[in-house]
């Protein structure tokens, strides 16, 4: 038996499913606040959002109308200003969450130093009206690159098939939004998917995540992948509230410094990580993962990573 099942997972598929990290009423308590959430949002009361039918940031101020497709995710959780952030932040810096991210990036619970990077933790929701799809990309890597462009960055991004950082959905309501193509983090696109098109409906080999509420898919950022969102029934109850959560490991190169500080502050956590309000009071280790957040700086003038 392998001391890390979910690492050898990950390194040989570019994702792993956790099943049941949530018991039944985290469940229930996360799906009301996160509803509580996306209500607010929608209704222009929180200004930090994805809008349809846009797919990286910079974000519009505000929220396109509902007939447009209105929002598809909610953005910092952990804010000072979001309404049950203390509740969001108990999820994002739980021990069972925690303990998979450790295994997945290398590390091991500190007895001093902290060696994680709180990142972002974002809400992923229906858009309303109409379906919304996200086109088939790698998070960090363009797709002009060639193919011995992405080997390399592929190569760079996770040296001995590690990352620096973890990445995770995890569904408070049954969740099929998630295409992947198994073992793609390892090698550069075949000839059929460079030359497929954006939205390709079924490239060889790819895979539906099915997550029932409280199971997590921690995946490779640069597995290829891309999302399918279906709209919200007019008037009825949200029916796509996942949890969207990175972690980074402090430390590495100063090219790989900036090129993950693009990835995590483009998302505009930089403005207000740093502020006297934003401690959660759940803790000491929660407090230094923030701390390694706020050196990494507040994002301005660090662009962004992928355009569209």
């Amino acid at each position: 038996m392998s001391s890390t099942p979910n690492l050898d997972a990950l390194q040989r598929d570019g994702f792993v499913i956790i099943r049941n990290l949530l018991t039944p009423t985290e469940i229930a308590h996360y799906r009301t606040i996160a509803t509580e959430a996306t209500t607010k949002t929608r209704a222009g009361g929180w200004p930090h959002f994805r809008t349809v039918p846009k797919q990286f940031p910079p974000w519009p101020l505000t929220p396109p109308p509902a007939s447009e497709g209105g929002i598809w995710g909610v953005q910092h959780l952990m804010h000072p200003e979001m309404p049950n952030r203390q509740s969001f932040a108990k999820c994002y810096f739980s021990p069972q969450i925690l303990q998979v991210v450790e295994e997945l990036v290398g590390v091991s619970s500190p007895t001093s130093e902290e060696p994680l990077v709180m990142e972002l933790f974002n809400l992923l929701v229906a858009p309303e009206t109409k379906d919304f799809e996200l086109r088939w990309h790698r998070d960090d890597i363009p797709e002009n690159a060639s193919a011995e462009e992405e080997l390399a960055q592929l190569a760079a991004k996770s040296p001995g098939g590690r990352q620096s950082h973890a990445q995770y959905n995890l569904a408070l309501c049954p969740d099929a939004s998630l295409i992947v193509v198994p073992g793609s983090h390892r090698r550069a696109r075949t000839e059929v998917e460079r030359n497929a098109a954006p939205y390709e409906p079924s490239l060889p080999g790819q895979l539906v995540v099915q997550l029932q509420p409280g199971d997590a898919v921690f995946y490779d950022s640069n597995i290829l992948h891309r999302g399918v969102y279906k709209a919200k029934p007019e008037g009825g109850e949200e029916t796509r509230l996942t949890l969207h959560g990175s972690l980074g490991v402090k430390g590495g190169d100063d090219e790989k410094k900036k090129v993950r500080a693009t990835a995590v502050l483009q998302h505009g956590v930089g403005a207000w990580v740093h502020r006297d309000d934003a401690a959660f009071g759940i803790g000491e280790r929660p407090e230094k993962m923030r701390a390694n957040l706020v050196a990494m700086g507040t994002g301005e003038g660090i662009g962004y990573s992928l355009q569209g």
